[in-house]
């Protein structure tokens, strides 16, 4: 995945976020309510940043760690 265009990172798609994660759109959701995971709605579609999700993955932090 091309992460920046140009100096500035792009926005991903609920769909490409699944895939780099592995994970159902229904386990994303939870998570974003749950665990904190980092999108922005934008209208009615979901929009992240692939640097924020591995960041929020390493950061190993407890809600992340806490059964969905």
């Amino acid at each position: 995945m091309d992460r920046t265009i140009g100096n500035v990172e792009r926005w991903y798609s609920m769909n490409e976020v699944c895939e780099y994660l592995s994970i159902t759109r229904d386990t994303c959701l939870i998570w974003i309510e749950k665990r904190g995971l980092p999108a922005v709605k934008i209208g009615r579609t979901w929009r992240f940043k692939i640097s924020e999700i591995d960041e929020w993955i390493r950061s190993g932090d407890e809600k992340n760690r806490t059964d969905s």
